[in-house]
């Protein structure tokens, strides 16, 4: 057979760092126990230390430069290439041995991401690069897999777009010239990709639609559940609708939709998905678009901070996420209700949630509800609040004995009032059947309808369930 049949009529492509895996069939999903070296200029490295660890990256050691970070390189190219050296030449001894994974706590451009690369020759990340690794290990379900290729993709692009200019500009014979790349063929077959990709995404974003319009009609509320990744929304959820979910002490395990019941009340639908995090490019959580409206289009959203950091992270945090929802909430939608919960109240003391309290209130932020999904603590005060929000004060009310025998018993009455309202006390008496109840107006009125002279309002009186 010629050669020639055996040979493509592109120049070969070399694998970098950063390319998401897409120029080699040979895509790594698992890093744990890899070594790695952080580099570091004016930022604080705590949150990109924590991230390496939720994917089991060792970090040995942190090299910091100051300064402003340069266009080309970030940092200096004579520390990048001092770093290059130590790194080829370390032996057994050296804490650098066995180093293959360089982490830039940064978000680089394509062009400094591409150069930090060739200059280092070890496989690089910056902080979009950690982030895409971390989603591609959590994505389960097809929609989040599908979501996390497409930001994978988006950034690859970038990436791709960087060397296909390198090869078609300058001054070399040949520069410019017409004809096929090794990096051209990869970029097309990219956004060949992306176009399939998205148009699974639209497919989603329209069953999802599909979804709350039927939960509208049939009267359901819903309740998101947002925040700063790791503030403890999964645990909250498992904890007021005993579905079991992933809790884990670690950044991003959760990146799928979920949604349950709330225990006791058939009409609220809790709705749990991905958290945020401070300095993260729009168009990486552009890609989560359609899971993220799916919390955030609700009747009342609980925005969840983790009480036991630091004040001044507390702070961050929350205005992180607000900056988050308030981007990405719909204008001509109105406001939606918004809560704020205090989570892991179990691993912090009074005084720290005064103070976090206090910090609160300088953004306006005058009511916050303090919860422990570990100890159960304010879990039933939360779900009452959730409940007064949705529905109004509870009601008491009175269910009369029947009258004849082909009267409705007492029993299929309370089961039907049950199936449209959270029932939170319940007393028998020679009058009938005692009840408090959060029940929405219409469910109050169609009851009415339904039952005549069977359901009698009390005088409101103060309860348990208040």
């Amino acid at each position: 057979m010629d050669s020639s049949m055996k040979d493509p009529d592109w120049d070969p492509v070399p694998l970098i760092a950063g390319s998401g895996g897409v120029l080699t069939e040979e895509l790594r999903t698992s890093h744990a126990g890899r070594r790695a070296l952080m580099l570091t200029r004016n930022e604080n490295p705590t949150e990109f230390l924590a991230l390496a660890d939720t994917m089991d990256v060792q970090v040995v050691e942190i090299v910091a430069q100051r300064g402003r970070s340069d266009k080309r390189t970030h940092l200096g190219r004579g520390r990048l290439e001092a770093i290059r050296d130590e790194l080829r030449m370390a032996p057994e001894s050296h804490p650098w041995f066995g180093i293959d994974l360089v982490l830039v706590n940064a978000n680089l451009s394509a062009r400094q991401l591409v150069n930090m690369t060739d200059m280092l020759q070890c496989e690089t990340w910056d902080r979009v690069r950690l982030l895409l690794e971390l989603f591609t290990q959590h994505a389960s379900s097809v929609e989040a897999r599908n979501q996390v290729r497409i930001a994978r993709l988006n950034a690859d692009r970038n990436v791709l777009r960087e060397l296909v200019n390198r090869e078609t500009t300058g001054e070399r014979l040949g520069y410019g010239a017409g004809g096929r790349t090794g990096w051209n063929v990869a970029l097309n077959a990219l956004n060949r990709e992306l176009k399939t990709l998205r148009g699974r995404q639209r497919r989603y974003s329209r069953a999802i639609k599909e979804r709350q319009r039927q939960r509208r009609a049939s009267g359901a509320r819903t309740v998101g559940l947002a925040g700063y990744t790791n503030a403890g929304k999964s645990s909250l959820f498992a904890s007021l609708c005993g579905k079991p979910v992933i809790v884990e002490d670690r950044y991003f395990s959760t990146l799928e939709t979920t949604v349950g019941r709330m225990q006791f009340s058939p009409r609220v639908l809790l709705v749990d998905t991905i958290g945020f995090i401070d300095d993260i490019p729009s168009d990486l959580l552009d890609a989560f678009s359609a899971t993220l409206k799916e919390s955030l289009e609700c009747d009342l959203l609980l925005l969840l901070l983790d009480c036991s950091d630091p004040v001044e992270e507390v702070v961050r945090k929350f205005e992180t996420s607000r900056r988050e929802l308030f981007d990405r909430s719909d204008p001509d939608a109105g406001s939606y209700d918004l809560l704020v919960v205090l989570t892991k109240q179990d691993s912090c003391s009074e005084s720290h949630v005064v103070a976090v309290n206090h910090a609160l209130d300088s953004f306006g932020v005058s009511e916050t509800i303090l919860t422990s999904s570990t100890s159960s603590e304010g879990i039933e005060h939360l779900r009452s609040n959730i409940l007064t929000r949705l529905h109004g004060p509870p009601i008491s009310f009175l269910v009369s004995p029947p009258n004849s025998a082909s009267d409705r018993p007492i029993a299929a009455i309370e089961s039907e009032i049950r199936r449209n309202s959270m029932v939170g006390e319940r007393r028998m008496s020679d009058e009938g059947l005692h009840l408090v109840a959060w029940i929405d107006p219409a469910d109050w009125v169609r009851l009415n309808r339904s039952l005549g002279d069977r359901i009698h309002r009390e005088v409101d009186q103060p309860s348990q369930a208040e």
